[in-house]
């Protein structure tokens, strides 16, 4: 009779455990449910250096929006970040000083705009953001009392002035470059004669003018109104296009909807007044 009210109390002790477990399986995936609901995302976007400011101060106001969505930015040349994202750096949103750049990320992008067939962009998402301004800043004394174009055009005929430029590479250096061609100045030459230094993106030449180590500089409206620089004169279409900012998704970004969210959220009034402050003029 022990043996069997033994055996039978090893039964209800199983059967109790089992249950158990099962009650515990059912409250973890509930838990799991619930989680997955409130998910925590962690964006990454590659922006133009000309954004930092207004970019960070919109990531403060898009918590109110999407509570669970943190932002994070890396901000340099459109040309770096480009070549970030071809490398296979972890980015879902890339926003671009020009076209150029994002062209060579954009498979439906002519051949000659992006000769690798590089597919890195959710094509549907790509749309022009913003438009900004090429202007040219002089340092706080404005020795060489540069007030235009025009009389920077002269100054660097004569060699007798110093100016900053963005590489190459970089989106304001390449506006420069036009600006340059427009007035029939040899880039190459003048560098050579030590009348042009460079900088890595625009805050890197913006720094050079605000510490006047430079006689002035070209640079985005947007940046000059960031560091307080003054501004003689204002470049158009004909020098040098028109300064477009492309945004979009990309690809292979693992919360795309969270990114297009965000996308979109930079088209809104509530953004556009923060871009409108600061020199920016929106597009979307």
């Amino acid at each position: 009779m022990k043996k069997i009210i033994s055996m039978l109390l090893c039964v209800l002790m199983c059967i109790s455990a089992l249950a158990g477990c099962g009650k515990t399986d059912n409250v973890n995936s509930k838990s799991n449910d619930s989680s997955s609901n409130s998910e925590n995302i962690e964006l990454s976007v590659f922006a133009a250096a000309s954004m930092t400011e207004t970019l960070t101060e919109l990531a403060e106001k898009y918590k109110e929006t999407a509570p669970n969505v943190t932002l994070t930015f890396n901000f340099d040349s459109s040309g770096t970040l480009k070549t970030q994202i071809e490398e296979g750096a972890a980015c879902d949103v890339f926003i671009s000083a020009a076209n150029k750049q994002m062209d060579g990320l954009d498979i439906t992008a002519d051949e000659e705009k992006n000769p690798n067939k590089l597919d890195f962009i959710l094509t549907d998402s790509r749309c022009n953001l913003l438009e900004n301004k090429v202007v040219l800043c002089v340092s706080k004394e404005n020795h060489k009392n540069i007030n235009s174009f025009d009389a920077l055009a002269k100054a660097l005929k004569d060699e007798k002035i110093l100016m900053a430029m963005g590489n190459e590479d970089v989106p304001v250096g390449q506006y420069t470059q036009k600006i340059l061609a427009y007035y029939k100045l040899e880039e190459k030459e003048l560098a050579d004669k030590g009348k042009i230094t460079y900088g890595s993106n625009v805050k890197e030449v913006t720094a050079q003018i605000s510490e006047g180590s430079v006689d002035c500089g070209i640079i985005y409206q947007t940046d000059a109104y960031s560091d307080n620089l003054t501004v003689v004169d204002t470049a158009t279409k004909d020098m040098c296009g028109q300064v477009v900012y492309p945004a979009a998704v990309i690809k292979n970004s693992e919360y795309t909807k969270e990114a297009q969210d965000f996308l979109d959220y930079l088209k809104t009034a509530d953004a556009s007044d923060v871009f409108e402050k600061v020199g920016f003029t929106p597009l979307s």
